[in-house]
């Protein structure tokens, strides 16, 4: 797609210095849309950003720790204040330091709970009140397949991305006029793995990744649930490798 065959949207993307995130901006960008990144690392969301705006696109970016309900809120002003209020924004950020329950890794939990619940709630927050007095907007939530089925060491990711489907699923029902879409990855090739702690959950994870595909098919089905008229709300998108048995 070509920036001329749609509506130039300004669109929020968290979790974008890397994997998912950073092929979703290279993706959007290149149709036209108007992106401000958002991570930690912002040294790599600064050469991502100057990357894509020596390519004539607009890019901004912002260092965002989504857990922080005042960050995600001054995240959502820069936007605005850059290119003007937000159309889309993609929930993107998350970890998963997999382990098994009787590991009790609770600081690990917790963090999972804080960026890939918390922070998909903060980013609703900072922008849904705008959407509602503008009525239209489009929220984003990247769960994954592990918000289908439970696997062993993955309890607690699992039940963090069953919430974000249920938050996801919730705020479709409470409005008629933002949209609301749910993507839900199969394995990709990503660095969510290097923050796993626990030897037998990563030794299980080199395994499943040998079939992993690439951040860009999760970023062509981000790209196509924007493109549709603001009629057709895309209410969840699941893409995983051909041969994956779940």
């Amino acid at each position: 797609m070509t920036p001329s065959t749609q509506q130039s949207k300004v669109v929020l993307l968290t979790g974008a210095s890397s994997g998912i995130g950073e092929a979703t901006a290279r993706l959007l960008a290149a149709q036209g849309h108007r992106l401000v990144l958002g991570a930690r690392r912002v040294e790599r969301l600064r050469s991502l950003s100057e990357e894509l705006q020596s390519l004539g696109f607009q890019a901004a970016y912002c260092a965002l720790d989504v857990t922080r309900l005042e960050a995600m809120q001054e995240f959502a002003a820069f936007a605005e204040a850059s290119y003007g209020p937000a159309d889309v924004i993609i929930n993107n950020a998350g970890i998963m330091p997999l382990s098994p329950l009787n590991a009790t890794k609770v600081d690990e939990w917790d963090r999972m709970i804080d960026v890939n619940i918390r922070g998909v709630l903060h980013g609703i927050a900072a922008v849904l009140p705008g959407m509602e007095a503008r009525g239209k907007g489009q929220i984003i939530n990247v769960s994954s397949i592990g918000g289908h089925a439970v696997s062993p060491t993955a309890a607690v990711y699992c039940a963090t991305k069953y919430a974000v489907r249920a938050i996801s699923d919730g705020l479709r029902l409470e409005s008629n006029r933002i949209r609301v879409t749910i993507i839900s990855p199969g394995v990709v090739e990503s660095e969510l793995a290097d923050t796993i702690s626990d030897p037998s959950a990563r030794e299980e994870m080199n395994v499943f990744r040998r079939i992993a595909i690439q951040p860009d098919a999760i970023a062509r089905a981000i790209a196509y649930a924007i493109e549709q008229p603001g009629d057709v709300d895309v209410s969840e998108i699941i893409v995983r490798p051909t041969a994956s048995p779940y």
